[in-house]
């Protein structure tokens, strides 16, 4: 591998949004014959920074050398004329044309007419590198991973010979990752320059050949991946040390808090997104909720919170005194509140369903304890005591707690829900995505305070996007997919692939308690 041709020389360059410097005179070099990790938590930059490279804006300051030459790039289709392309975490692709439509959309020339010779060139390509490609199936029929395939290739049809990717696992299996991984591999193996955005550092190891760090718009430091390790990395991203355990004990007195039995939810287009779907949720334990995004997690939690219609089934809550069954189904959140269910519910929608954006936070809070009756907080004399406490524990960002809560940037609204919702003591903690869009310390935080929960006897359901996480932090783990339930395993005795191969029904459906 040759490490020592620079194809890209980034100098100096800082680009401003109003009053928020996104890149603060960074530099930066991309080799050809090597895949580099640009790593920083989110609001580090590195998105903008790559933006500027693939031609989507144009920098305040600084240069741009490509193999020497100092060049001005004015738009995507220019960043192509310099073969560079970018892979963006949202696809942009339209649904209804073909893989081979889709790869030539938008290209000069007659050339790209003559479907039957794109076909072919894209069959090449894959071939080439290792994808597997069917030129002629639409968009619409394809797999996440599909998509993402389609992209990259379009990218190099187009002639690109240095690729960025964002987030490229973020939506894939430890399968997909891998299979894209090993493709990747062979692309720099014939010379290609790679850019990785990514935050997950289990990947990094695993991937790339240097690393590149970016913290609060500058670049910070750069290493050989051989010669670094996840808690270096993690440090020169947040800027302090940080601790990265997450401990798990073993559940005490566990006891059924929830029982799901034959649960099926149909929406209002007519999709059946839970189907027949059955399990128990216990206190003092962690349940993760595993499965491919839009399998049917969100419409769970909703329906177990009364937020969702339920085609059929039961959602029995068993009271810890009594020890009786009480159905939820048929009750909406008031109702549930009033029968004694403590539920405590962070969804995915944080401003649609969570706050109210004009509301300041300690209103916020109060809005939580008004709609109990009483007040469900305890050892705090008032909503107002329990924002600034929230906003000290998790290093809220904000002027202070009459600060409207649509002013805080997306971390930080996530950072007043948790901490609301885990303050209301609750007896069922129910949470979506609860570190989507947090740095790594505050996610720990979170994950401390979800173990708390655990200790203290509430049964939390956590649904999440990282496997490794869900592999650390919960007891059992519940898979998905396609709205059924895949199986219910220990995660204490199974792997990411295994839970991988679950997700896609490629592990069987026999479920293990």
């Amino acid at each position: 591998m040759n490490v020592s041709e620079t194809a890209i020389q980034m100098r100096d360059i800082t680009k401003t949004f109003g009053s928020v410097v996104a890149n603060d005179k960074v530099c930066l070099d991309i080799r050809r014959g090597e895949i580099l990790s640009l790593l920083g938590e989110n609001g580090s930059g590195k998105t903008t920074l790559m933006n500027i490279l693939s031609g989507i804006y144009f920098p305040d300051e600084g240069e741009i050398l490509v193999d020497g030459k100092e060049v001005k790039i004015r738009s995507p289709k220019h960043a192509y004329d310099l073969g560079i392309g970018m892979v963006h975490q949202h696809f942009k692709l339209v649904d209804v044309l073909t893989a081979a439509e889709n790869i030539v959309l938008g290209l000069p020339g007659k050339g790209r007419l003559d479907m039957k010779a794109v076909g072919k060139r894209v069959l090449d390509i894959s071939s080439q590198y290792g994808f597997e490609v069917d030129p002629e199936k639409k968009i619409y029929n394809m797999s996440v991973s599909q998509k993402q395939t389609v992209e990259i290739v379009k990218v190099l049809y187009r002639g690109a010979d240095i690729l960025i990717l964002d987030e490229p696992t973020a939506v894939l299996t430890p399968q997909e990752a891998d299979k894209l991984f090993a493709v990747l591999r062979n692309m720099r193996d014939d010379g290609k320059a790679i850019v990785i955005i990514t935050h997950k550092l289990h990947e990094v190891e695993e991937i790339s050949d240097r690393v590149a760090v970016m913290r609060r718009g500058q670049y910070v430091g750069g290493m050989m991946t051989a010669e670094t390790n996840a808690r270096e990395m993690t440090n020169m991203m947040v800027g302090r040390q940080v601790s990265l355990n997450i401990e798990r004990h073993e559940p005490k007195n566990a006891e059924t808090r929830l029982v799901i039995e034959n649960l099926s939810v149909i929406d209002v287009d007519g999709v059946k997104k839970l189907d027949d779907v059955s399990f128990d949720a216990r206190s003092g334990e962690v349940l993760g909720i595993a499965g491919i995004s839009g399998c049917g997690q969100k419409e769970l939690l909703e329906a177990i919170a009364g937020l969702q219609k339920v085609e059929s089934g039961s959602i029995a809550y068993i009271h810890p005194d009594t020890k009786k069954a009480e159905e939820l189904i048929g009750k909406n959140p008031k109702e549930i509140t009033e029968m004694g269910v403590a539920l405590s519910f962070v969804p995915e929608d944080r401003l649609g369903m969570g706050l109210v954006g004009n509301m300041d936070l300690a209103d916020n809070m109060m809005l939580r304890s008004f709609r109990q009756g009483k007040s469900a907080f305890t050892d705090r004399k008032s909503p107002r005591n329990l924002a600034e406490q929230v906003v000290s524990d998790l290093e809220v960002v904000t002027p202070g707690v009459s600060t409207p809560v649509r002013k805080l940037s997306g971390g930080n609204v996530q950072k007043v829900l948790v901490g609301r919702e885990i303050s209301s003591v609750p007896r069922v903690l129910m949470t979506a995505y609860a570190v989507r869009g947090l740095d790594i310390n505050s996610s720990y935080t979170i994950y401390d305070l979800i173990n708390q929960q655990k200790e203290k006897g509430v049964a939390v359901i956590f649904v999440g996007e990282d496997l490794d996480v869900l592999l650390e932090l919960c007891d059992r783990i519940l898979v998905l997919c396609g709205g059924k339930v895949s199986g219910v395993v220990d995660a204490r005795k199974i792997n990411k692939h295994e839970v991988g191969m679950m997700m896609t029904r490629l592990g069987g459906g026999e479920v293990k308690q």
